[in-house]
């Protein structure tokens, strides 16, 4: 076995717990609309068409994951992406189903 495959196998839960975090639909969601920026979670709610406790909930697991970032400012929370790196997963992720759809 190599260094690289022990080393992956060592940390498969944290794989996996990451891949948790990301298989929830509404989070990528919510992800891909803080890639242009700073926004607010009632800014959030309006464009994905949801309520601002489902939004509140699912940045709050982004936030315990390190992915966002939160500032508060007077009686408004607004969110930014701290890890890019989700965009990079799901390009590898959407490049091999379309190579099995071939």
């Amino acid at each position: 076995m190599s260094s690289h495959t022990s080393l992956i196998e060592s940390r498969l839960d944290e794989i996996a717990a990451r891949f948790r975090i990301l298989g929830e639909p509404l989070r990528l969601r919510l992800l891909f609309q803080l890639k242009e920026g700073e926004v607010s979670v009632t800014e959030l709610s309006l464009r994905l068409a949801t309520t601002q406790p489902n939004v509140s909930k699912h940045l709050k697991v982004l936030l315990a994951a390190g992915i966002v970032r939160r500032r508060q400012f007077k009686n408004s929370a607004f969110y930014s992406l701290s890890d890019q790196s989700v965009f990079a997963l799901c390009r590898e992720v959407e490049q091999a189903w379309f190579a099995q759809q071939a």
